[in-house]
């Protein structure tokens, strides 16, 4: 009879060493490291000291006309007169406008990549919408002056004739005259928006299409296993699931709209009247007040041009921070299947 060999006991074991790891990172990583935060800081510390630079150079004009100068219109350096409340309300004007026109070209596009789009065609309709946002402001200035003014004066008087009783397309005038006074329809916001909006439909789209692209895959063919349409299924799947994409693209067009300057300041006609009216001529912005001014404005007229340029600043830098905000608390990208 044969006598098995003991079993060694788990107490006769050698002791597990458990090795602790490095979480510093080394070698190129470290460099690769270094290199990034230093690009971060250098970003932050130039936004700094750009709103430092801003609001120092704004102090004398607060000194001098207090909040009056947000609440005046009027805009007469000779008569010791400033004030950015016409401007910040054209402001808003241009950048609704092109809100408005831009929003929804912008979603129906990237819906349109991203989801009908044949896949040999994607790679080229996604190259033809970043190359607008490399097109320079001036061609879209000299685009929406000769080519789009003219029908959008047109446009404008269709839109007074038919909803002229809205405050918002009302223009000075008689609609159904004989002959119809062009001149009353140029130079407006709605001909500056139109130009702004081409401008910022290429970041907004971006922004969109990226988001739709990491809808999880498995969410996707569930509901078309269901029986759900095409349309079914992205109205119901990719729009909830970028639904944080869409508003974050919208706030960063939103952002892009607020300071254009070059396009919007070669179609309007400059105007300090605060006009709530976007089809009528004359209107003016912030961005604009200040390229249109600043080259022979004295001391104090180049201080209170800084000081509208600090306000468009945090306005800009409010709504970026906003879009940012929205785009990391969404649910987009979340549990995207490989």
């Amino acid at each position: 009879m044969t006598t098995l060999p003991a079993v060694e006991s788990y107490t006769d074991a050698p002791e597990v060493v458990r090795r602790k790891l490095a979480r510093r990172a080394t070698g190129g990583d470290r460099v690769f490291e270094l290199s990034a935060s230093a690009v971060g800081a250098s970003v932050l510390l130039v936004t700094g000291g750009i709103g430092v630079f801003l609001a120092w150079q704004s102090v004398p004009t607060l000194q001098r006309y207090g909040w009056s100068f947000f609440t005046e219109s009027t805009w007469q350096p000779e008569a010791d007169t400033l004030g950015i409340g016409a401007v910040l309300v054209g402001t808003l004007s241009v950048a609704a406008v092109a809100m408005v026109i831009a929003f929804p070209l912008a979603l129906l596009t990237a819906l349109f990549i991203s989801e009908y789009a044949p896949a040999r065609m994607k790679s080229t309709l996604v190259s033809l919408v970043d190359l607008m946002a490399a097109v320079p402001s001036i061609i879209y200035g000299m685009w929406g002056y000769f080519l789009v003014m003219p029908h959008a004066a047109a446009f404008a008087l269709w839109l007074q004739q038919n909803f002229g009783w809205l405050p918002v397309f009302e223009v000075a005038g008689d609609p159904d005259a004989a002959v119809w006074d062009q001149s009353r329809y140029i130079g407006s916001a709605f001909c500056a928006g139109i130009a702004v909006a081409m401008m910022v439909l290429p970041m907004s789209c971006a922004v969109m299409r990226q988001v739709f692209s990491q809808t999880p895959q498995g969410e996707k063919e569930a509901a078309l296993a269901l029986g759900s349409t095409r349309w079914g299924m992205v109205r119901t799947v990719v729009i909830p699931f970028g639904r944080g994409g869409i508003i974050g693209g919208t706030m960063l067009g939103l952002g892009r709209a607020l300071g254009e300057t070059i396009a919007v300041l070669l179609i309007i006609s400059p105007d300090f009247v605060i006009k709530p009216r976007v089809l009528e001529v004359g209107t003016n912005t912030v961005s604009a007040l200040i390229a249109g001014r600043f080259g022979d404005a004295s001391a104090a007229q180049l201080s209170a041009l800084l000081t509208a340029g600090f306000v468009l600043f945090v306005i800009t830098l409010i709504v970026n921070t906003l879009a940012a905000v929205i785009v990391n608390r969404s649910r987009s990208g979340a549990g995207t299947d490989a």
